[in-house]
């Protein structure tokens, strides 16, 4: 399989773990609001909140790639990009197991007591740990030897087919928007969310904001590219569209960490609380998305013009030495 066929692949097969992780996420979230939540014990309160925390670092994890893929490799297919999706793709699985486990602990243990829940949540994490590792690990193949040299620059990727990832990372990022924003209008609904802080209120009103904005910078290329270019192929529309693809991650951040202060302050019962594990958060999803890929790419290029430079030095130390002769 050619590389920019096993890169799509990867995307699509990232787009199908987020797709499973955001039914996670919207537990996590609208489950602190449902009527009974409060009647839970507080340690199946706080695992809940652990759980929310775990799946927040499993959608960055699993969004990571399409970041890198704009930001380091500016589109490229790379055997750099193919590694990196597949390490956050198998990262991502073991927080994605744990709240699994998390949550049919919860639930177990609301239906039938501690030690039902227990057993729920130990099966649960057990066999997603054998079906997501261990199966994998036991029949896992010597991979065959790649054509020519790993150092070897590839040939550059088609304008259609970078298109085609583009509009591919914006899929892989869009389902965590819309879960978090189906979750924020209908827990506007509740009498829980009644209950809220007028401050947690304005939170939730800003993050809904936050949330929107992703949504619609997500499916502007899509609308960009039918509109404008009529559904074909062009630098232009790649260039624009990976824009707005970048950017949708901005608000997606500052809506997932204003929501999750949202729900800590409401666990935990204290703003400061609340207000550090979201900016922590919000460090987190802006350094991973942002900060480390900007960083890489600098590196890259600090590293090119290294090479590039590196040969004519040489030269021109030949010659000053032979000149000096």
């Amino acid at each position: 399989m050619k590389l920019p066929d096993k890169i799509k692949m990867a995307l699509d097969e990232t787009r199908m773990l987020i797709l499973g992780a955001q039914i996670l996420v919207g537990f996590q979230y609208t489950a602190v609001f449902r009527e009974g939540f409060e009647d839970l014990p507080a340690h199946a309160r706080y695992l809940d909140a652990a759980a929310l925390v775990l799946m927040i670092v499993a959608i960055g994890l699993l969004i990571e790639p399409s970041i890198q893929h704009r930001v380091v490799d500016h589109g490229e297919d790379t055997q750099r990009i193919q590694g990196v999706t597949t390490a956050m793709a198998c990262i991502a699985l073991l927080p994605f197991a744990t709240t699994l486990g998390l949550d049919l602990y919860i639930v177990g243990e609301k239906m039938a007591g501690m030690t039902a829940g227990a057993v729920a949540g130990v099966a649960g994490i057990g066999l997603a740990l054998i079906f997501w590792y261990g199966v994998e690990l036991a029949h896992r193949k010597e991979r065959p030897a790649m054509e020519g040299n790993r150092n070897e620059k590839p040939a550059p990727t088609p304008i259609g087919k970078k298109i085609e990832q583009m509009l591919t990372e914006a899929r892989v990022i869009l389902p965590g928007a819309q879960a978090l924003f189906g979750f924020q209008l209908t827990v506007i609904l509740t009498a829980s969310f009644d209950r809220l802080p007028l401050f947690a209120k304005a939170v939730h009103a800003a993050s809904i904001g936050c949330i929107a904005l992703a949504v619609i910078l997500l499916m502007a290329p899509a609308a960009y590219h039918r509109i404008v270019y009529g559904g074909e192929d062009d630098p232009g529309f790649y260039r624009i569209g990976g824009r707005f693809v970048l950017a949708a991650t901005v608000p997606l951040a500052l809506g997932l960490s204003g929501d999750l202060y949202v729900v800590i302050e409401k666990i935990a019962g204290s703003r400061v609380v609340g207000a550090i594990v979201a900016a922590v958060a919000l460090a987190g999803l802006i350094g991973f998305w942002h900060v480390y890929p900007a960083w890489l790419r600098h590196g890259r290029q600090r590293q090119g013009a290294g090479d590039m430079r590196g040969p004519d030095v040489g030269r021109m130390r030949t010659v000053g030495s032979s000149g000096s002769r």
